[in-house]
């Protein structure tokens, strides 16, 4: 979500993943060859290793060393912080968050953030007037989002179930609720009028209210709710989420291999070992435990010695798709956002694959624009997709908008990996969670916790001592 729409959800209520591509190139190759003859000074011994440097990996590897664990991170891209990214406009110099954009205001992120020397503030930005549009057409639609009277109502129902943000924990039998549409579930409980509120929200999960409600519930969750009633949202008050990754990864020092590549993993009942690709050249790592933090979806895991539990588990996942990115356009009237609504489905919600939304971002010329898709799409379809969405609104004559240049475009997929109905009533998350320390392995991320930084490191504080043991 952009800053403006955070804002938006509070005053309705008036009160950052790693995607690690392991991938058999021909220099991959050529590292596993000469794996063979590395000598001591190729070889990196530490307590464990951490593959994935995003909001889960980066958080472990900087409490691991608090706890006196030595670490080495193996992240794919050339930075720390997964989803949590920030733009630097080289014309004004301003910043624009496009990934993690709030943080729930807790003693933990406080602490977290304190620790680097960064400031937080509540959440502020850049209030304007909304424009619902329907960008299948480009035509303004008549609705105005109502007020989320059943808000209370929808926690304290949800409230029965535990921390279910922060861990896929489910009662055994898994009750029908959570199993159920989520259309069925706010149509039970009376609730609807938080369904714009959690697909404004959840950008990312796709269709809201026929997948089951366990993943609206996870990702809206207790705490969401808290914050949105409360009004206290954080972000850093240099409007740049990045700096903590940035600290963190100066912080880390040699620990992080960035622009790495994991070619093969092996794990036994006396430690493990992880061959890894770096820009200087093959590297093996020999760890007592392994933490894996990348989307568990079985074609990530190449190379690593899965066994026929594991595989079963990880490849019932399904992905869905979510992008972001900043466009440079005009035609805008300032103080003007635009919110995908349709006039004839249910809630108005917009069918996806589509425009979630475009924002002001507080630098002249540059607004927020996120996409959803209910399963991941080339990223060129994805780009002509948002070109054409903002074209439709100036050929229908609504705003004489004139895309200039997509100058930011981010895939933030695989997103919210999510099972069937079937496979939730019949105990995949039990199964799940009980992969925890097998194979001297332990797993953390968005899979395991939600698509929410605090609820991560949350559930990274409960996993820190077995790791750590």
């Amino acid at each position: 979500m952009t800053r403006k729409q955070m804002l938006g959800l509070m005053g309705a209520t008036a009160a950052g993943t790693v995607a690690s591509t392991l991938t058999g190139s021909a220099a991959e190759a050529a590292a596993l060859e000469a794996a063979d003859g590395l000598d001591a000074k190729h070889v990196i011994r530490r307590d464990v290793c951490v593959i994935g440097g995003g909001s889960a990996g980066t958080y472990l590897a900087v409490r691991l060393g608090d706890l006196g664990r030595s670490v080495a991170v193996v992240e794919a891209r050339n930075r720390l912080g997964g989803h949590c990214e920030t733009h630097h406009d080289p014309a004004t110099g301003g910043t624009v968050d496009i990934g993690v954009v709030v943080f729930e205001d807790q003693p933990l992120v406080r602490s977290y953030f304190d620790r680097f020397g960064i400031e937080l503030t509540t959440l502020a930005g850049f209030r304007g007037n909304t424009t619902y549009i329907d960008f299948r057409t480009g035509r303004r639609v008549d609705y105005t989002q109502p007020p989320p009277a059943a808000l209370p109502e929808y926690y304290r129902v949800i409230s029965q179930y535990g921390p279910i943000d922060t861990f896929f924990d489910l009662p055994d039998p898994v009750p029908q609720d959570l199993v159920a549409p989520f259309r069925e579930f706010v149509a039970k409980h009376n609730v609807g009028s938080v369904v714009p509120l959690v697909f404004q929200y959840g950008q990312g999960i796709g269709d809201i209210l026929d997948l089951p409600a366990l993943y609206s519930i996870n990702t809206f969750g207790q705490g969401v709710v808290k914050n949105i009633l409360g009004g206290s949202f954080l972000t850093t008050a240099a409007h740049n989420n990045s700096l903590l990754y940035e600290r963190a990864t100066a912080h880390l020092g040699d620990d992080v291999l960035l622009d790495s590549q994991v070619l093969r993993v092996e794990r036994s009942a006396s430690g493990v070992q992880v061959l890894v690709a770096t820009p200087d050249g093959p590297r093996l790592i020999v760890a007592r435990k392994l933490v894996v933090t990348i989307p568990p979806l079985l074609r990530n895991f190449a190379g690593f010695d899965l066994d026929a539990t594991e595989r079963n588990v990880f490849g019932q996942f399904i992905s869905g798709a979510y992008y972001t990115g900043v466009v440079r356009m005009s035609g805008l009237p300032a103080g003007v956002d635009l919110a995908n609504a349709a006039a004839d489905t249910a809630y108005q919600l917009p069918p996806l694959p589509g425009i979630y939304g475009i924002g002001p971002t507080g630098v002249p010329g540059l607004y927020n624009v996120k996409y959803g898709s209910t399963a991941p799409l080339p990223e060129g379809q994805v780009r002509r997709g948002i070109r054409a969405d903002i074209e439709r609104v100036a050929k229908a004559g609504t705003y004489p908008l004139v895309l200039d240049d997509l100058e930011v475009f981010k895939s933030h997929t695989p997103f919210e990996l999510h099972v069937t109905p079937q496979a939730i009533a019949g105990g995949f998350y039990r199964r799940l969670n009980a992969l925890q320390g097998r194979n001297r392995t332990f797993y953390s991320g968005a899979s395991f916790n939600s698509h929410n930084s605090t609820r991560i490191w949350d559930a990274a504080e409960v996993l820190l001592p077995s790791i750590a043991a």
